[in-house]
């Protein structure tokens, strides 16, 4: 008896099941996580070394569960190829008002109070865009599959691109009021103005939640909310109302990128809720992390001029975060 002739795959064997061509999506982003194939040695090699030990502790043993990761999808399907295409254009526009508002003497026509105010209020939020671009970084690596890895490591890159418009203005600004500190004084800022301080324990504790899901909790669910509702939305709005429209413009632009950072983190919080207990799970830790947001937000907008209503925009920031989870489901 001839044996059967094996045929060939048209696709990957992960996509096989499937009835249709796998989308790029599909065949780029999906199962690319070896080291979730031998749970006990992520890395084929002694399970007790201290990455491995790490992995085992902070992702394996997670108590926000689901029987397969890898079936989770951004909402986006984002690839490496078309996030280029779509930075590249949202580059190609900032760059454009950056360079058209130069030309017709912004600055110079700003405020010097105004300026005082973005030298204390803005342009340390460098050190904020950076603590966002260092979360999502260990988001990345340690996401149990790697269409959530792929994910957190656009927002990694959108979290720098936040941080070098911020380095961008701070120069610009410096050369036209070279005696408010900018570029010298925003460490000493974020280390000590009681502005910030809300901030920096938020997100310097959020750092060192370990666990995955945690820190997905920690920094998508609750620190970037705050942060954009206010950082962005709330000082964007009190920029223009100071005659500042470049930095409004700059908030709107990277507005749109939170969107799509809340768009797949929204989908993951209604993927995770499929499975039972992670309702709790998750409930636990927004109560753990939502009460040092709301001081954040509180802090902060008290510090915005004397013309705003800082506590009014406190209360619509922290109503906007809330709102998302809502959303989410949560």
């Amino acid at each position: 008896m001839q044996p059967d002739v094996l045929k060939p795959l048209k696709t990957w064997s992960h996509l096989a099941g499937r009835r249709r061509k796998p989308s790029e999506y599909e065949i780029v982003s999906t199962n690319l996580h070896y080291t979730t194939d031998n749970p006990e040695a992520p890395f084929e090699l002694d399970p007790n070394f201290p990455m491995a030990r790490w992995y085992k502790e902070h992702r394996n043993a997670s108590p926000l569960v689901h029987t397969d990761w890898n079936a989770f999808r951004d909402p986006d399907e984002m690839v490496y190829r078309t996030y280029n295409m779509l930075q590249d254009g949202q580059e190609t526009y900032v760059f454009g008002l950056l360079d058209q508002f130069s030309a017709r003497g912004h600055d110079q026509m700003l405020d010097p109070a105004w300026a005082a105010t973005l030298a204390r209020l803005y342009t340390p939020a460098r050190y904020l865009f950076h603590t966002l671009q260092m979360g999502a970084a260990y988001l990345a690596q340690l996401a149990p599959a790697s269409t959530i890895s792929n994910c957190a490591a656009y927002q990694t890159a959108d979290s720098l691109r936040w941080l070098t418009h911020t380095a961008y203005r701070t120069k610009e600004l410096s050369l036209t009021f070279p005696a408010l500190g900018f570029g010298s004084g925003e460490r000493q800022r974020w280390e000590q103005d009681p502005a910030w301080q809300g901030w920096r324990r938020l997100v310097e504790h959020a750092l060192v939640a370990w666990d995955w899901g945690e820190s997905f909790v920690a920094l998508n669910l609750v620190a970037r909310p705050a942060i954009e509702e206010t950082v962005l939305r709330g000082l964007g709005q009190v920029a223009r109302q100071n005659g500042d429209t470049l930095l409004g413009m700059l908030s709107d632009a990277q507005l749109a990128d939170a969107q799509r950072h809340r768009r797949w983190a929204a989908a993951l919080v209604q993927f995770a809720l499929t499975q039972t207990g992670n309702a709790e799970v998750l409930g636990a830790w927004l109560r753990k992390w939502e009460g040092l947001a709301d001081e954040a937000i509180a802090a902060y907008c008290a510090a915005l001029p004397e013309s705003v209503d800082g506590a009014d925009l406190a209360d619509r920031a922290q109503a906007a975060a809330r709102e998302f989870r809502h959303g989410a489901g949560l």
